[in-house]
């Protein structure tokens, strides 16, 4: 009993956050962003780099099916990033949702392909993926709608939107749903000078071509889509863009996502093809085809 107590306490302390002020991976003498995490963040980290590095040369999309499957049966938690007062760059690989599942998945894959696995060159990696131009700048910095995301991480060279390319149709985009619903978001309740900022950048992002594939096009365009590739369900809601997010993988030749589920309440790669999902599913039009790319260096 008293070293099942001594074991829980250990897990307890490895789980409580600390701040490490960051440099910056540019210039050793400026400050990056402070940094949330725990003694148990890099302990997982470090274990993937360990389980991965002997497999640094796999293709971009294979690595990030590799590091997707070491989260398999993490918890999923939402709203990781938004318990704090102030913006920081948060590191939290014990519990996931979509979003940071897949902005970790990236960022892990990225620096292993760089052939630089260490914990600095990793939170550069994401705060370059999380935020607007790759830079922390307060709430507003963060890539809050996925289409953004999609967009302003295509400019970056990290993915490549092939939407288009596979049969992909216009979508138009409409958004306001946070800027008309602050009180769902704490830093917007509690800061409503913000909202016409919100609203603006709502405006902006509206203003850019996306394409989706539909449901009933999704078996055309299913052959063209590749293991590791990054999907992003796209909302029949008005208002907003994206309604989940994940990795897909193929198994016997069809389409599965690999996400952190907020039915299962864990990271699971789902039984069911990613047709069958989609169909069932009547607030999702269809899907976008997200592709990672390798480091250039």
């Amino acid at each position: 009993m008293k070293r099942s107590i001594k074991y829980l306490l250990l897990l307890t302390i490895l789980a409580l956050p600390f701040v490490i002020k960051a440099a910056s991976p540019k210039d050793t003498a400026a400050p990056g962003p402070d940094v949330i995490c725990s003694a148990q963040d890099k302990v997982i980290l470090d274990r993937i780099f360990t389980d991965l590095l002997p497999k640094k040369d796999s293709s971009m999309g294979q690595m990030m099916v590799l590091v997707g499957k070491e989260f398999l049966g993490t918890p999923y938690v939402a709203h990781t990033l938004d318990k704090r007062d102030t913006e920081a760059l948060i590191v939290n690989l014990r519990e996931l949702d979509c979003t940071t599942y897949v902005e970790n998945c990236l960022a892990i894959a990225r620096t292993i392909k760089s052939g630089k696995p260490t914990f600095r060159k990793f939170t550069h990696e994401l705060e370059n993926i999380r935020y607007r131009n790759g830079k922390l700048d307060g709430y507003l910095s963060r890539l809050h709608y996925f289409s953004e995301w999609i967009s302003n991480n295509e400019k970056k060279g990290l993915v490549g939107d092939v939407t288009y390319q596979i049969g992909g149709k216009p979508f138009p985009l409409d958004l306001d749903f946070m800027s008309t619903h602050p009180d769902d978001y704490p830093q917007l309740k509690k800061h409503p000078e913000w909202i016409p900022e919100m609203a603006q950048r709502e405006k902006e992002i509206s203003g850019n071509s996306f394409f989706y594939i539909s449901k009933r096009k999704f078996a055309e365009a299913e052959p063209d889509i590749h293991d590791g590739d990054i999907f992003a369900l796209t909302s029949a809601i008005k208002g907003i863009d994206i309604m989940h997010v994940g990795i897909m993988l193929k198994e016997n030749g069809r389409v599965h996502m690999m996400h952190a589920s907020s039915k299962a309440m864990k990271v699971i790669i789902g039984d069911i093809t990613m047709e069958d999902y989609l169909n069932g599913r009547k607030n999702v039009s269809g899907m976008m085809d997200i592709r990672p790319l390798p480091p250039k260096d």
